[in-house]
């Protein structure tokens, strides 16, 4: 389960270390193997470890690609999607320039847990989805609605 937030820096190569904590449980997990995409919704990349992966393509296969908005979510996920692995010397991954321009990734960046997966953002665009007001946009979901913190 990945869980807690970590900043960290990404070189002008696209080189990134992944923290010590995180980096372990996805050895254990995976060996080191994920699968790196861009997210549909916001500008930001997913991780997933490999099997995670192997689990959720079928269903993105078999969205209705007739229908525009799932076409449009196939099309990111399965062609952004890049298997890595984690070097187990230094710990690092070298992200692809075309997730880095994708998500704007520059130096700073934020590798969120999402209990399943991971999320890679750039610092600025966190920060600034943190304290966005969220708007009247979309209504809440009734399951949130009974969610007791």
């Amino acid at each position: 389960m990945y869980l807690g937030s970590n900043a960290i820096n990404m070189d002008a190569k696209g080189r990134l270390a992944i923290p010590a904590k995180v980096r372990d449980a996805l050895l254990s997990e995976c060996g080191g193997r994920i699968v790196v995409t861009a997210h549909t919704e916001e500008r930001c990349l997913l991780i997933y470890p490999e099997q995670q992966w192997q689990q959720l393509l079928p269903k993105i296969e078999s969205l209705p690609n007739i229908n525009r908005k799932a076409a449009k979510m196939q099309r990111i996920l399965i062609g952004y999607a890049t298997p890595l692995e984690i070097d187990e010397g230094n710990g690092r991954i070298l992200l692809p320039p075309t997730l880095r321009d994708y998500a704007g990734l520059e130096k700073k960046l934020m590798l969120v847990g999402q209990s399943k997966k991971l999320e890679l953002w750039s610092e600025e665009e966190w920060f600034k989805y943190l304290n966005e007001d969220g708007g009247d946009e979309e209504e809440v979901p009734s399951q949130v609605l009974e969610l007791s913190l």
